[in-house]
């Protein structure tokens, strides 16, 4: 279905029972929505109502132009306007990479809409920082920001077939759902919008304080994550006032969502109190 924020149109997913208890699953960058293929059934068959859409700069009728239209405040407040739009007060927040990055603001900054917060890869962005600026390890990880901000990024992971850009996903995500991705990205426009979420300086700029969360809290991390380090993960921890969580995936990529479906789906029920 498509849903109206303002001037956008945003596509989402809205599945389960209409009395469920509402599942906000926001996707993170190179995916979509269809990230969550494996685990919004079982959610569904849990008792639980799911709303995923593809973010700003993934839906087509929500890509507007310039970096400056993906600062982390337009970015949660599409995330609130789709809770107005389908009439949800408060949900339980799930999210994953730049999903996870939307989900700890919304759960930091409109802590009224946030009944649990399930964040998978990407701690609280106070955590994340404070690594950045002393942790080497955080550093060395957060290099491909670099890459990412400039305009020359967008040829080059879409150059022959998309090559680099298909890397990014390594052998964790199955082959079909990396083509599902693929030829999103490759639609004119597209790559270059959801670049800009890097290009706004979100993960970078520290200029502006995250508040701590005080919803109940998982994250999730995996051993096999190269997107943020140990010392990130772990200072997460001082930015939670509520009930807290770590998991530590073993043997699992980046990519938690596609490649550990199963348990994913364990902790979100863990922590939405139906497990």
């Amino acid at each position: 279905m498509q849903v109206p924020v303002g001037e956008f149109l945003f596509d989402v997913d809205v599945s389960g029972p209409d009395d469920g208890e509402p599942v906000l699953l926001l996707h993170g960058f190179p995916q979509s929505r269809h990230c969550w293929h494996a685990i919004a059934p079982e959610l569904n068959r849990a008792g639980l109502r799911t709303i995923a859409p593809d973010q700003r700069g993934y839906s087509a009728g929500a890509r507007p132009t310039g970096a400056q239209s993906y600062a982390l405040p337009l970015l949660g407040g599409d995330a609130v306007g789709i809770l107005d739009a389908l009439g949800v007060e408060d949900a339980h927040v799930v999210g994953h990479d730049w999903g996870a990055v939307v989900a700890w603001y919304l759960a930091a900054e409109h802590p009224s809409r946030v009944r649990t917060l399930t964040a998978l890869s990407v701690p609280h962005l106070e955590a994340y920082w404070w690594a950045l600026r002393n942790d080497p390890v955080q550093r060395q990880l957060s290099q491909y920001i670099a890459f990412f901000v400039t305009e020359e990024s967008t040829a080059a992971l879409l150059a022959d077939d998309a090559a680099m850009l298909r890397t990014l996903f390594g052998p964790a995500v199955a082959p079909e759902q990396v083509e599902r991705y693929l030829a999103l990205h490759a639609q004119p426009g597209v790559l270059d919008a959801t670049l800009n979420w890097y290009r706004s300086g979100s993960l970078l700029d520290s200029s502006e304080r995250l508040r701590p969360v005080s919803a109940p809290t998982t994250l999730i991390s995996s051993d096999g994550d190269g997107a943020a380090s140990r010392t990130a993960v772990e200072k997460a921890a001082d930015h939670v006032t509520g009930p807290y969580r770590l998991v530590t995936l073993e043997g699992v990529s980046h990519f938690q969502p596609e490649e550990a479906p199963e348990r994913v789906t364990d902790e979100i029920l863990a922590r939405v109190g139906r497990s």
